[in-house]
C-alpha cells in the first residue's frame, strides 16, 4: 500500500523548493508568506489587512509585520477604509503588480513544465482530483488543528 503522507511529504518538499527558489523580481527577493500575501492582495480588490491574514490564516501580528516589509519595499500600500478610517485597506502599488504577476507567470511556467510531462486525460485527472482535495480540506475540522500535547 502507498503511504499516503509520504507521497504529499515529497509533494510538499518539491514546491517548498520552488517557492525558495523561484520568487524573486524586479530585483526583490519574495518570500514565500509574502508572496502568498502579494497573490490573495492583487485576487482580493482592496482588501482589509484582516480579510488578507483570514484567508492566509496567519496571526495578525506575523501579518501585519510582512505587510510593513512589502509597503517598505514599495509593493503595498495600506490606505485607511473611507467607510470607517480604523480599518486599512491593502493595493499593490504598480511594482506590486509587477512583482505579482512576474511571480504567477513564474509559478504558471513551472506548472506547465509539470503538465508537459502528462498527457490531457492525465493532467485532468490531477487538476479535477487536488480541485476535489481542496473542497475536503475545507469541509474537515482537523486543518488548522493541533491535538493537545500532554
Amino acid at each position: 500500500m502507498e503511504n499516503v503522507r509520504e507521497l504529499f511529504q515529497i509533494m510538499t518538499r518539491r514546491f517548498g523548493f520552488l517557492d525558495k527558489n523561484c520568487c524573486s523580481a524586479g530585483g526583490c527577493d519574495i518570500s514565500l508568506i509574502q508572496s502568498h500575501i502579494l497573490y490573495e492582495i492583487d485576487r482580493q480588490h482592496k482588501p482589509s489587512i484582516q480579510q488578507v491574514a483570514e484567508a492566509l490564516g496567519t496571526d495578525i501580528t506575523t501579518f501585519s509585520r510582512q505587510v510593513q516589509s512589502l509597503i517598505k519595499m514599495k509593493l503595498v500600500k495600506k490606505t485607511p477604509d473611507p467607510d470607517d478610517r480604523r480599518v486599512k485597506l491593502l493595493s499593490l502599488t504598480t511594482e506590486g503588480k509587477y512583482v505579482a504577476a512576474s511571480i504567477d507567470q513564474q509559478m504558471n511556467d513551472y506548472l506547465n513544465e509539470i503538465f508537459s510531462h502528462m498527457n490531457d486525460f492525465e493532467k485532468d485527472t490531477i487538476i479535477r482530483s487536488v480541485k476535489l482535495l481542496n473542497e475536503a480540506m475545507a469541509k474537515t475540522g482537523q486543518c488548522c488543528s493541533t491535538p493537545s500535547c500532554g
